[in-house]
């Protein structure tokens, strides 16, 4: 059986990150750990360095998102748009029509960045699926 990468050790210093995600309602937990796991293995990070998932406070009865936090084993924190807005500036894909469905220009990078904290950086852009979207950010 070949390891998954997070049963491989990485060559790597170990990292903080923060993923964020944005979804559809009734979003496929599977989907969003599908999306999420991709981004992980696409930018080579290790899924043990994760420390939070992040998302907006309307996603709190969201199935999927305690699925994800659960199956990386991290919190799970939201955010309201007003917090979320306040990213805007560090936002990679700024959108319009997010704006106009939840009161914020972003999601997922919104969300990484801002349980990162101050002095993240976006070390994975959004990246969308049919369901979700997912970023994310380095504590620094």
């Amino acid at each position: 059986m070949t390891p998954s990468p997070s049963d491989r050790p990485s060559a790597e210093a170990p990292r903080r990150l923060a993923l964020g995600m944005g979804c559809e309602s009734g979003a496929p937990a599977g989907d969003l750990l599908a999306l999420a796991t991709l981004a992980l293995v696409e930018a080579g990070l290790d899924p043990a360095w994760l420390e939070a998932l992040a998302t907006i406070d309307g996603k709190r009865e969201e199935p999927a998102m305690g699925a994800v936090a659960a199956h990386y084993g991290i919190p799970l924190r939201f955010f309201d748009a007003p917090a979320l807005e306040r990213e805007t500036p560090r936002l990679k894909n700024p959108s319009d029509r997010v704006f106009r469905l939840v009161g914020c220009h972003g999601v997922a990078e919104a969300a990484a960045l801002a349980a990162a904290g101050r002095h993240a950086v976006l070390v994975v852009p959004k990246r969308k699926s049919g369901f979700a979207t997912v970023a994310i950010a380095e504590i620094l």
